[in-house]
């Protein structure tokens, strides 16, 4: 993966302000984001299948832009996505690893040190680790982590961390200094004006 540090986009269609996902999605590429990843967990797969296959129009196979589908692995590989990733009540990663192509991306969410070191040992490509910072989203996993725990996590793995909850533009460079590879959200990029304003300033921000 990029040395860059990675900026990475979680949709969310409710949190769009009646502007349609697709155009979000198609701004978030354009922009420059280095990831997508579709989470619209209550769709039915044809809907889902038609959303990622929107999306990868926007992201051609030699753009920087890589997308993701939430879970469903089999709609991930019927829309021919870069990768897949697993929240904590989805197959294994290990198991989804040896059903994959080569090249497919396998992302892992986790909550602790214990988890994201699993996560590795099973094979995934990076992790999602959150919530570092106090989000209304994330409540039910308790206190957010802190820059302390995100620094002991992506001290002892080697697959790339990104640093997920509360994120907003001025903890990007705190982030990096505690060793993330990138940082991910729903809201910093669903609730700017523009993306690409956004885009250009969060690269400012961390000298990527």
């Amino acid at each position: 993966m990029s040395t860059q540090f990675q900026l990475y986009y979680i949709t969310d269609r409710s949190q769009t302000k009646s502007r349609p996902l697709e155009d979000c999605i198609a701004a978030a590429i354009q922009a420059g984001v280095d990831w997508v990843q579709i989470r619209e967990k209550d769709l039915p797969a044809r809907r889902l299948l038609a959303l990622a296959e929107s999306a990868l129009k926007y992201a051609p196979p030699q753009g920087n832009t890589r997308v993701v589908v939430n879970d469903r692995l089999d709609v991930a590989l019927a829309a021919c996505a870069h990768g897949v990733h697993l929240g904590t009540r989805s197959m294994p990663a290990e198991v989804v690893r040896g059903m994959v192509p080569g090249g497919f991306v396998v992302g892992v969410s986790c909550h602790s040190l214990e988890e994201a070191l699993a996560a590795q040992a099973a094979g995934a490509d990076y992790v999602l680790l959150g919530p570092i910072f106090a989000t209304p989203s994330k409540l039910a996993y308790g206190a957010p982590l802190g820059l302390a725990r995100l620094r002991e996590v992506t001290a002892r793995v080697s697959i790339p961390v990104f640093a997920l909850g509360g994120i907003t533009p001025d903890r990007l460079a705190a982030c990096r200094e505690h060793g993330a590879a990138g940082i991910a959200g729903i809201r910093i990029f669903q609730d700017c004006g523009s993306m690409a304003e956004l885009v250009r300033s969060l690269r400012a921000n961390t000298g990527s």
